[in-house]
């Protein structure tokens, strides 16, 4: 048998097998590149040195606190200000001269990506809200190019930013309660989904978290 007539003769099944072939690559592709859920973060998933004792063995059912605390522009800023908003939380104080700048750098530098984006916002608290008084945290937001319908950065009551802190963001190691001589400090920024769940921590000093970052929010607008 001559290679034409074999040819002939097995054309219809070379044409199916490679259809069938390229059918499961397509397949396999698409499942690899299917983007994953985000975890939703529960105190016992978390590193207990960021947890509070309280709530360190908590398995479900964890969201962000209500909360009541005061805008840049002396506005009362709430969860109702979040409601049905994905957004970035961290925390700072406006006279650090070490992470906070890098830090607040990186959310201005998220806040130009989000800035068309109505479901998407930031939320800085100020771990020295004595210092840090509407008047100081205006002055720094116009230093650092906040955007007001993007970008809160809140003072208020010292414990209650240090418990939301420590119960609701887990994101400090240190064990103070918001007494006068207590100071956190955290390089973690939290990603927050419409829900009221943590659905990441990043490193707010390393670009490289910062990029993943941003593809993380995307991952969450296409679940939401």
């Amino acid at each position: 048998m001559s290679f034409l007539s074999f040819f002939e003769r097995y054309k219809k099944f070379g044409i199916f097998f490679s259809v069938l072939c390229i059918t499961i690559i397509a397949i396999i592709y698409n499942i690899l590149n299917v983007k994953k859920p985000l975890p939703i973060y529960q105190p016992a998933m978390v590193s207990e040195e960021l947890v509070d004792s309280t709530i360190q063995h908590q398995m479900k059912y964890h969201k962000i606190a209500d909360f009541s605390l005061i805008n840049q522009n002396g506005e009362t800023v709430t969860q109702d200000t979040y409601k049905d908003k994905i957004y970035v939380a961290d925390f700072f104080f406006t006279t650090c001269p070490t992470i906070c700048p890098i830090m607040t750098d990186h959310m201005y530098q998220i806040q130009k990506e989000i800035i068309s984006d109505d479901d998407i916002m930031l939320l800085s608290h100020s771990v020295t809200p004595k210092i840090d008084s509407v008047a100081q945290l205006k002055k720094y937001a116009k230093e650092k190019g906040v955007i007001d319908r993007k970008w809160n950065l809140v003072t208020g009551d010292k414990k209650q930013i240090y418990e939301l802190a420590r119960k609701s963001y887990l994101a400090v190691k240190t064990d103070g309660n918001g007494d006068e001589y207590d100071m956190i400090h955290t390089e973690n920024f939290m990603l927050i989904d419409k829900k009221r769940q943590i659905r990441g921590f990043y490193d707010g000093t390393n670009p490289e978290d910062i990029d993943q970052l941003l593809k993380d929010i995307e991952t969450l607008k296409d679940e939401s």
